[in-house]
């Protein structure tokens, strides 16, 4: 059969639906009630700890101020960023990592060391700065491979390891730097000579720090700090509170967006949808965690709430004569338009329509300048998106995977959440929106991670719920290909796209550092959400355990 028609002919086992058909669903409640949220309590919200922190943070700052060897600068910057302190000393590492930047290519300090060139690279890379590969030069042979003398050097190759998915497109050396370090980190293992040095190595090459959502990796990274030989103590201790301390600010957070989602009552009316509340606000987290943006991350949750009980008015419960309805309310964005629908339908539009023009109010009362039909479009892009979907489930269509894509990257919701993110966070003047005319890169590329890391947890789920086809079985559908091929594919799509998304950080954009690093650690949130499963939508598992050290636990001080 030729791929014509293999890219245009229905599933064997996906058949056309009438339209008026409702499906059914197997979402659980929430595990997370808004009178257990409302319980939580903590002391590290008092003055005590916000004064013994600022005390601690002095001293750290003096103590960067003491260090003169490039290598201990970047090792101190590395561990401020892993311990989730680095937000504290923004000013202190761009001056560190410029003066480094400037006089990168003087290898004194450097010459020889696996580790050091490998630190440095992927420090000045992550921050924006350019660095090319042939830093590595050093370290290969005249056939462009390693040398076999490195593969004893565990920590230099740990680093060049985690430095080699800072790659972009054409960038065959650090190809080969990750597998050459991927397979010598291996057999590393098996000899587990040092239990603190194997326990990263394990992480790294579970997943590279680069692709981990930055709150959970302090964390983590917290408690293996701790083993370390020398720590220093000061850090440890600083590193300990702050986390307990901005644990306690989004707590707060989620006190607030608890509330709001149980007075607003939405998911007691529309029972066909998920109720989600902690993983939208987990996202959220994931999007920025520091402390000062507690207005933004109350604001997304209610955002991907909404997304949510949208997206499945349109994959579960809408007909599609309804959803046609629905989706023409959401272009026109008048009430008036609400009096066609159905009454589950009329509680969803009215509530997230007033939900956005109280944004756009605000922005207007701050800056002069009505985001509305920004916003507006935002919606109606998202809902015509999800349309589509639902046409292709009621004709039994199965698109090719490029079709799927194309559509997918509107339907997974990004641009909605980076165009408030955009407005909340960004928005200097109303020209700037011109940015968002056409969805850029980095917004592409981000949205293209979070589809793909998504269809490989959750399809399976999916499809039995009787939703379309998602990117693993348009492949197969198209190539003939087996699921095992299909998943590798989308795997290699996946690297392909953080390639993208690398070398748009380093490239000249349109858009702030901090609206690129929201849209990179969606990303990364993505690959945490679905690293295991579907940890979104099956909540009592290790998304509960996660969600129990972000939010609930503290990190015992002594």
């Amino acid at each position: 059969m030729s791929s014509f028609l293999l890219a245009s002919a229905p599933s064997c086992n996906f058949i056309p639906k009438t339209s008026n058909h409702r499906r059914s669903t197997n979402y659980h409640s929430s595990i997370w009630k808004d009178s257990y949220i409302q319980s939580l309590e903590s002391e590290y919200l008092e003055k005590s700890c916000y004064e013994h922190a600022n005390k601690l943070v002095g001293e750290v700052r003096m103590m960067i101020d003491k260090v003169i060897s490039p290598l201990e600068q970047l090792e101190l910057v590395d561990s401020l960023q892993r311990l989730g302190l680095s937000y504290h000393f923004e000013n202190e590492t761009k001056t560190i990592l410029d003066g480094i930047s400037a006089y990168h290519t003087n290898v004194a300090w450097k010459k020889d060391s696996l580790y050091a060139t490998a630190i440095e690279f992927r420090l000045l890379r992550q921050h924006g700065y350019k660095v090319t590969q042939e830093v590595f030069s050093s370290f290969t042979d005249e056939m462009g491979n390693f040398k076999a003398s490195l593969c004893e050097d565990c920590q230099g190759l740990l680093n060049l390891y985690e430095a080699s998915y800072h790659l972009v497109e054409g960038e065959s050396m650090l190809e080969k730097a990750r597998d050459f370090a991927a397979k010598h980190l291996k057999e590393y293992l098996k000899q587990n000579k040092d239990p603190y040095l194997s326990l990263l190595v394990e992480h790294a090459l579970e997943l590279p720090l680069h692709r981990r959502m930055p709150r959970f990796e302090a964390r983590f990274f917290i408690d293996v700090y701790e083993r370390r030989e020398d720590r220093n103590a000061i850090l440890l201790e600083l590193a300990k509170l702050d986390f307990n301390i901005v644990q306690a600010v989004h707590r707060d957070d989620l006190k607030y967006a608890s509330k709001w989602w149980t007075d607003l009552d939405i998911g007691k009316k529309l029972t066909f949808a998920r109720d989600r509340l902690m993983e939208n606000f987990v996202i959220a987290v994931g999007e920025a965690s520091d402390p000062q943006f507690g207005h933004f991350r109350r604001t997304q949750t209610k955002i991907n709430t909404f997304i949510t009980t949208i997206d499945d008015v349109y994959d579960v419960y809408g007909t599609l004569d309804e959803l046609e309805l629905f989706t023409e309310a959401i272009e026109r964005w008048d009430t008036n338009a609400m009096e066609l629908l159905p009454e589950y339908m009329q509680i969803c539009f009215l509530a997230f329509y007033n939900f956005t023009n109280e944004i756009a109010f605000d922005v207007l009362k701050d800056k002069g300048f009505n985001t509305i039909p920004f916003l507006k479009k935002a919606w109606a892009d998202l809902c015509k998106s999800y349309l589509l979907e639902a046409k292709w489930y009621y004709s039994g269509y199965t698109p090719t995977l490029q079709e799927y894509i194309d559509n997918a990257l509107i339907s997974i919701a990004l641009h909605v959440v980076l165009s408030h993110a955009y407005v909340l966070t960004n928005l200097k003047t109303e020209e700037s929106l011109e940015s968002f005319k056409e969805y850029s890169n980095i917004i592409y590329y981000s949205s293209m991670i979070c589809r793909l890391v998504n269809d490989l947890e959750t399809s399976s789920n999916e499809i039995k719920r009787g939703d379309v086809p998602k990117s693993i079985q348009c492949y197969m559908h198209e190539t003939g290909a087996s699921e095992e091929e299909a998943r590798q594919h989308i795997w290699k799509l996946i690297d392909a796209t953080w390639r993208r998304m690398n070398e748009e950080r380093i490239a000249h954009s349109p858009f702030p550092r901090p609206f690129i690093q929201i849209a990179v650690n969606l990303a990364r949130t993505a690959q945490f959400m679905y690293q295991h499963h579907d940890g979104y939508g099956v909540e009592d598992g290790e998304t509960k355990e996660r969600v129990l050290s972000l939010f609930i636990n503290p990190i015992p001080l002594k």
